[in-house]
């Protein structure tokens, strides 16, 4: 067939084409991914498997949503109503956060909704089938990463306060963009409670920048720039460890640039 494995990762194999075009093929577990290139870009895009989704859980015909989650809700362990089978739930949120490999807009949602996995309830299963009448309204979105010349990479953190109202811990979210699309995003649960939103949006920034400094380390020496995080923080009076950032800026990899709180 033509193809070779890549330098980069044995889980990817290329495919050169006469016009100069290039067939990638991702392997994730028994899955394959194909993409191509155009003179305009690539588009990466689940389409196909997120009808199948919505087909197996009996949602296709279902009304969408302009939203994966209501911007108030909270939900709770504790939370009312009728308990849901386990395993049909687990069913669903593992398809869910399959597609979160090209849909980084249901990824906090998809992530509190993992977080009642063994215990679900009718309300759980509610959140959980509305990112479903999301995607319903949102089959066509992907990422696509235009043809340019021109590189910027640039990132953004931003963190709630005290949002799971079971262990008051807050969530970090982070996002990386290249040359205008977002192509490494993350929502997790931080691993302590903080006592204020600047310390959470500290712990953020600190998250952020630890887990991703490193590996685009080569990439910020061969282009000599400077890795720009944008993030909402005045102060921070937390633990030593989560001064992690100073020294990266000391070091010249990242700089932290204020977002007020209205953009």
């Amino acid at each position: 067939m033509g193809l070779f494995v890549a330098n980069m990762s044995m889980l990817f194999m290329l495919k050169k084409i006469d016009n100069c075009d290039i067939l990638l093929v991702c392997f994730y577990v028994d899955d394959l991914i194909f993409t191509g290139k155009n003179p305009n870009g690539i588009f990466f895009s689940q389409e196909s498997y997120a009808k199948k989704v919505l087909e197996k859980f009996k949602m296709f015909d279902c009304n969408p949503m302009n939203t994966p989650m209501e911007g108030s809700l909270k939900l709770s362990r504790f939370d009312s109503g009728e308990k849901e089978d386990p395993t049909l739930f687990k069913s669903l949120v593992g398809s869910l956060r399959y597609l979160t490999s090209t849909r980084l807009d249901i990824m906090y949602a998809v992530g509190v909704v993992c977080r009642f996995m063994e215990a679900p309830t009718s309300t759980h299963m509610k959140a959980a089938k509305r990112i479903l009448r999301y995607l319903k309204g949102t089959l066509d979105f992907g990422l696509f990463y235009s043809s340019s010349n021109e590189f910027k990479l640039m990132g953004f953190c931003d963190s709630d306060f005290v949002g799971d109202v079971d262990d008051r811990k807050s969530t970090t979210g982070f996002v990386f963009f290249m040359s205008g699309c977002a192509f490494t995003w993350n929502s997790k649960k931080q691993a302590i409670v903080t006592l204020s939103t600047c310390d959470a949006e500290f712990v953020a920034a600190t998250s952020y920048t630890k887990r991703r400094v490193q590996k685009f380390i080569l990439i910020i020496n061969l282009h000599k720039f400077l890795l720009r995080i944008w993030c909402f923080m005045n102060k921070a009076n937390t633990d030593t460890r989560y001064h992690f950032n100073r020294e990266c800026i000391v070091k010249k990899e990242v700089g932290l640039v204020h977002v007020k709180t209205q953009d």
